[in-house]
Formats: C-alpha cells, sequence, structure tokens
C-alpha cells in the first residue's frame, strides 16, 4: 500500500496505527471481479450480475460504471445478455433455469466455496443427513443448500441450535460450514455436535476459508495492543462482521466498522495513542487509504504492519475468459 505519513508537529497529536495482514481482499474475490471487467471487456456492455458479485457498494458501483447491471434474479435479465453469478455461490436451479432459457452464463463462485458444494453432494451420495453451520439468509448459505433435495439439510446458527437440532435417526450424519465463519464459533459449535454425535462425519479439509482464518488471527494479533479497530467492510458482510466480533473478543475495548473513510466517528479517536485498521475480503486497499487519510488530517500518525500469514493463492478465471 501507499504509505501515509502526517507532516510532525502543527498541534497535532500522535496515533500509532496498527495495520493488520493479511487484510482486505482474498483470491475468491479477487477473481471474481476480474470475471465481471473481462466479460465485459469481451463481451460488451451491460453484462449482468447476480446478487452483488462480493458485498461491497465500492465495487459494486465500481463495475456498475464499467458496464455491470446488477440483479436479484435471473428473470431480470434479457435473452441475449451475458449474465455473471456471485462469488457467493448460487442454488443449483440457477443455473439449470439460466440453461433453459439458453442464457450465456459465467459461473463466479469461489472455488472453496465450490469446495463445500461437493463436500455436501458427497455426502448426500452417501446417504448421510447434513448439518450446515452457518447463518440463515446469507447468499452462500442459501447457495450450499440449493445444490442439494429440500429436507437434506439442516441450518445450525450457534451452539444453542447444536444443542437442540433434530436429525433422522435412520441416517448417518455429516456437518460441513460456511466459509466466512468466526473460527472459535465455529469450534465451539462443532464441539457440541461431535458431543452429542459422535460418530459425525467432518471435512476432509476445515471448510472455513484460508482468508478468513488469517484476517481473523492477523486482528487477534493487534487486538490487544489498540483501544479502537476500524473494520473497512460492508454490513452485509459475514467475514467483516465477523472481524469487528473477533476484536472485541479478543481485548480491544472497542471495534467498529466502516464502509468508506469518511464514515469513520473521529470523535470515537479522541484521546486515543493506538488505533488497529483491518479490511474484510471484500473490501479493496484504496478503501484502507482513505480511512488513513481521513485520520492523519487530524493526527501525527506512524504506520506498523503486523503481519501474521503471507497470503499467495490464487484462482484461475474460466476458461471461456482465460487468455489465448
Amino acid at each position: 500500500m501507499n504509505q501515509i505519513t502526517s507532516p510532525a508537529g502543527g498541534g497535532k497529536a500522535r496515533l500509532n496505527v496498527l495495520l493488520a495482514g493479511p487484510r482486505g481482499f482474498c483470491a475468491g474475490v479477487d477473481r471474481a471481479i476480474k470475471i465481471v471487467e473481462e466479460a465485459i471487456r469481451r463481451y460488451g456492455a451491460p453484462v449482468y450480475v447476480r446478487h452483488e458479485i462480493v458485498h461491497n457498494r465500492f465495487v459494486v458501483e465500481s463495475l456498475e460504471r464499467q458496464g455491470a447491471i446488477f440483479v436479484e434474479e435471473l428473470d431480470e435479465v434479457p435473452d441475449d445478455a451475458p449474465v455473471v453469478f456471485s462469488a457467493h455461490g448460487v442454488p443449483k436451479s440457477v443455473p439449470t433455469e439460466a440453461t433453459r432459457r439458453n442464457l450465456f452464463y459465467l459461473d463466479a463462485t469461489c472455488p472453496l466455496v465450490s469446495k463445500v458444494h461437493r463436500e455436501a453432494e458427497q455426502h448426500f451420495a452417501r446417504g448421510r443427513h447434513i448439518l450446515l453451520i452457518g447463518h440463515a439468509g446469507h447468499p452462500e448459505v442459501v447457495g450450499t443448500m440449493g445444490q442439494l433435495p429440500e429436507g437434506t439439510v439442516t441450518l445450525v446458527e450457534d451452539e444453542a441450535q447444536a444443542r437442540l437440532v433434530a436429525v433422522p435417526t435412520e441416517r448417518p450424519l455429516a456437518f460441513i460450514t460456511q466459509t466466512t465463519l468466526s473460527v472459535d464459533d465455529t469450534a465451539g459449535i462443532v464441539a457440541v455436535l461431535r458431543d452429542r454425535f459422535p460418530a459425525i462425519h467432518a471435512p476432509a479439509k476445515e471448510d472455513i476459508c484460508y482468508a478468513t482464518t488469517n484476517r481473523q488471527a492477523a486482528v487477534k494479533a493487534i487486538a490487544q495492543r489498540v483501544e479502537l479497530m476500524v473494520v473497512v467492510g460492508a454490513p452485509n458482510s459475514s467475514n467483516s462482521l465477523r472481524l469487528v466480533e473477533v476484536a472485541e473478543r479478543a481485548g480491544c475495548p472497542k471495534a467498529v466498522m466502516v464502509q468508506r473513510g469518511r464514515d469513520l466517528d473521529l470523535g470515537l479517536t479522541a484521546g486515543l495513542a493506538s488505533v488497529g485498521i483491518t479490511a474484510g475480503a471484500s473490501a479493496p486497499e484504496v478503501l484502507v487509504e482513505e480511512v488513513l487519510a481521513r485520520l492523519a488530517e487530524h493526527f501525527d500518525i506512524t504506520i506498523e504492519e503486523v503481519v501474521v500469514a503471507e497470503e499467495r493463492i490464487t484462482f484461475k478465471l474460466p476458461a471461456g475468459l482465460q487468455q489465448a
């Protein structure tokens, strides 16, 4: 990122800013955005996108300026227009309907979400009833549950539900999880399920994605060193909401979410000596720079970046969009 420094002096109070690393875009989000941009470049505007491609208004509005049109359902897409499915994944009924209408579609589902879809299908094929740990109504949960017939997946949102959930007694059980959950919360839910159902089948590899895990670990690494944690993200972004919760649970006195630098209430920073900043996996780094610039207007800031993991993962674009 571009370092932002404040001129010394001028009566400004000093503020130490700790930047959590990793933060911001993950490989799945980066891929989804590139799919929309490349589709516009290759096929021309407009390109339709079912639901927000990722949960960030800045990103959505940027793509709209390039020629993307965001819709809620396929019935809003003209027959001759390309359509992209969001990074969160979709129920099987969506590509089925697109195929029925002969729509040209591109699936931007994060490969790590697709991995959970495949797990669900494999459990179903082996006769297991599936418990999905996740948040009701989240697009990823809707998409995952929509991979299988109704009644074959039961949603579990918290430990209280895990203690009470009713399951078929004649079928073996398995659990899968949404990819953007709190690592600690999920561990508690899984512990309850394992205690109740010792034979329950677990994912071969953790379903919570590397980006979610790394961003939460980075927040934990700085939470007790700062007086305020600023999470750059969107209120409908599960992984961003979890970062606020993780910061407070890890010992930070206060954590807030902002969508843009201008949204930061500077009254919260009055008298503080230290602030932490992170960003959800769908928030671009330019929005972190906005927060830093806003702080630099009022403080003499120093920046320390605390990195807990290096991320080098990339995902290929769909075959139809790869460069020749």
